[in-house]
């Protein structure tokens, strides 16, 4: 009888062998699910860089149709804030065109470059997850011009 009792304590636990298996099953599982949400993470940021954009977009032509010109890059988008001092003074400004007292930031918490040689076009460029000029893949710089 002793025997069988010994038999039957062995077999109600795991063998090492089978607890490193579900180990390393588990180890692979979260390694797929770790880099499909840092990349459902990095696709997030490039939505709200694109939102935000299209936000300030719409406060720049509200701003065009009571100044009859975008602001120029001196005045930049500060000027959706507070009524430009410098370059051409609009005489009808009417904002804040903005909500807040700060400007939006992309979805990498930098800030916004701003263009505008003539008043009557713009681009606004995000410089993307490194924050510098060009890039690749998450990198890439978003324009205005491209949405």
């Amino acid at each position: 009888m002793s025997l069988s009792r010994a038999r039957c304590r062995r077999r109600l636990g795991f063998s090492f062998i089978e607890v490193m298996v579900v180990i390393l099953i588990l180890g692979l599982l979260s390694g797929v699910v770790g880099v499909y949400l840092f990349n459902a993470a990095a696709e997030a940021r490039v939505d709200v860089t694109k939102t935000q954009l299209k936000g300030i977009e719409t406060a720049l032509d509200l701003y065009r149709l009571h100044n009859g010109r975008y602001p120029s890059t001196d005045q930049s988008l500060k000027a959706l804030l507070t009524k430009p001092e410098v370059g051409i003074i609009p005489r009808n400004w009417n904002g804040p065109y903005l909500r807040g007292n700060n400007l939006p930031k992309d979805g990498w918490d930098n800030e916004f470059r701003y263009t505008s040689s003539d008043g009557r076009e713009y681009e606004i460029i995000s410089m993307g997850a490194d924050g510098i000029d060009g890039g690749a893949e998450l990198d890439t710089d978003i324009s205005s011009k491209d949405l």
